[in-house]
């Protein structure tokens, strides 16, 4: 598999503890509204906050389970045990006392970097691995004698044997490495603003491949030293422990809100005005459901897949206005943090978090993006005959699917992308399917595009991202299902 195959499948793998922060954050968005709400301490309050920051707090060994079980071939439960016992293993042999004990030198002479070997980065490693000694070993038949450890009880033994292996190395490269990812970490903080506006920048363009998933851990998780969504969620907890700083935590955070509820919206109106007239109906039913989708949850790619492709020139002055977004917020400490994405509910949940500083001048620096995305879409799009969603020679305008029936459309997505004999293998991530083929030049793009599909993305000759948005997982799963039934007649 090529790098960027690797990177996509790591993004995606990514997705899956990611998406327990909203549980996080909804606990702990609760539990701060009824302590403001008391005007002191509140029992309850506690224990919801105390609940959401279990979550956060063990972010590293859920980064372990989760990247070992989305790289695993057949998604087994055993892969995910795996990549817990390598975390366990390791981060144990590089513990502090540990450490003192093989290096027989004083724990006061330790390098610190070992007191912060339990970290998402070593997370991350540790569920690579143990997915691919999984998926190599996973069938392995040992001797009669041995039976009972043949295949997926031999994998958390091979993982712990490795862990052994790869402590050695780590007790030199460890420390060096740990410093770089800090030093990386300050030189992006010491920018202040700026850094939080390249960070969006970069963020929006590398969407388009997915490569983004692999991109932003650096900035929202403990990798480099910045965790800007566990400090921001921890709120005074994390103020009192020296983690987080009011009007600072949450700068590559809060931009994304008046981009995600006001922003993308106007490009949308924007999109719906320059359709020509007998396609507005359609345009606007596409646009209206990307758009809600944008503002409330803050899933963005069926938005910003009507554009990208079609016209990006668009998707790049999109980009460069999140980068200005979040470079304005940042610069005048307006704050708010999210569990999820930037959408109207993390808004409103985080708006009571002691982190959550002038976060009420996000919506008015919304409604100015509304303004702007809207009049510098409608310029462009007219100016320079861009083919937006309903302005095509021949119109090919997505829309969403005429049955509610995910087996029915399940059905009709496996028909276009060449059948169980085009298909390698099914994955999704929140908003994409995504699919390693035999032969991409099999898929009919158009007809994708007529089943609902926002936009499609051929990355090489056998990988290829449909976006579906939230319907994704679903269909992916339905799929599956489809093809098990038809592989057992």
């Amino acid at each position: 598999m090529n790098i960027i195959g690797y990177m996509q499948r790591i993004g995606r793998a990514l997705m899956l503890p990611v998406a327990t922060l909203p549980a996080a954050a909804i606990l702990m968005g609760i539990g701060y509204w009824l302590q403001s709400a008391s005007g002191g301490d509140h029992p309850f309050a506690s224990t919801l906050g105390g609940a959401g920051s279990a979550i956060i707090d063990n972010m590293s060994i859920l980064f372990a389970a989760g990247v070992a079980y989305g790289l695993s071939k057949d998604k087994d439960g055993a892969a995910a045990m795996a990549g817990v016992v390598g975390f366990l293993v390791l981060t144990t042999l590089l513990s502090p006392h540990a450490v003192a004990l093989i290096q027989g030198q004083p724990l006061a002479q330790v390098s610190p970097a070992f007191g912060k070997i339990n970290n998402q980065f070593i997370g991350i490693l540790c569920g690579v691995i143990a997915a691919t000694l999984y998926n190599r070993f996973a069938q392995t038949e040992l001797p009669a004698g041995l039976a009972f450890f043949s295949g997926k009880r031999l994998v958390p033994i091979l993982v712990s044997l490795a862990m052994l292996v790869l402590a050695l190395p780590l007790l030199v490269i460890w420390p060096w490495l740990f410093a770089g990812l800090i030093s990386a970490g300050k030189q992006i903080s010491s920018l202040g603003a700026v850094g939080a506006g390249l960070f969006g920048l970069i963020n929006r363009l590398l969407i388009p491949i997915g490569l983004h998933h692999a991109f932003y851990p650096v900035f929202w998780f403990d990798v480099a030293g910045i965790n800007d969504i566990p400090n921001f969620l921890g709120g005074a907890r994390a103020i009192a422990e020296g983690r987080a700083i009011p009007g600072v935590t949450g700068m590559y955070q809060a931009g994304f809100f008046p981009i995600m509820m006001f922003g993308l919206p106007g490009a949308a109106l924007a999109i719906f005005q320059s359709a020509k007239p007998e396609n507005r109906a359609k345009v606007g039913a596409l646009m209206a459901t990307a758009a809600l989708s944008s503002i409330f949850t803050g899933i963005t790619e069926p938005l910003e897949f009507a554009f990208m492709f079609a016209a990006p020139p668009l998707y790049v002055l999109h980009a460069v206005l999140t980068g200005l977004s979040l470079y304005i917020a940042a610069s005048m400490h307006w704050m708010a943090g999210f569990g999820f994405s930037a959408g109207f509910v993390d808004l409103l949940l985080s708006s009571q978090n002691p982190l959550a500083t002038g976060w009420y001048m996000l919506l008015l620096q919304g409604l100015v993006f509304f303004g702007l995305y809207f009049a510098a879409f409608r310029w462009a799009i007219v100016r320079f005959n861009l083919q937006t969603p309903g302005r095509e020679a021949e119109e090919v305008v997505p829309s969403a699917p005429a049955s509610n029936d995910k087996t029915a459309l399940a059905m009709a997505y496996l028909a276009v992308v060449g059948g169980a004999t085009n298909l390698q293998q099914i994955d999704a991530c929140i908003t994409r399917l995504r699919l390693t083929v035999n032969d991409t030049a099999q898929i009919d793009e158009a007809q994708l595009k007529a089943l609902g599909a926002a936009g499609v993305i051929k990355l090489d000759q056998q990988h290829i991202q449909i976006v579906l948005g939230p319907l994704a997982e679903l269909i992916a799963t339905e799929m599956k299902a489809l093809l098990t039934v038809g592989e057992s007649r």
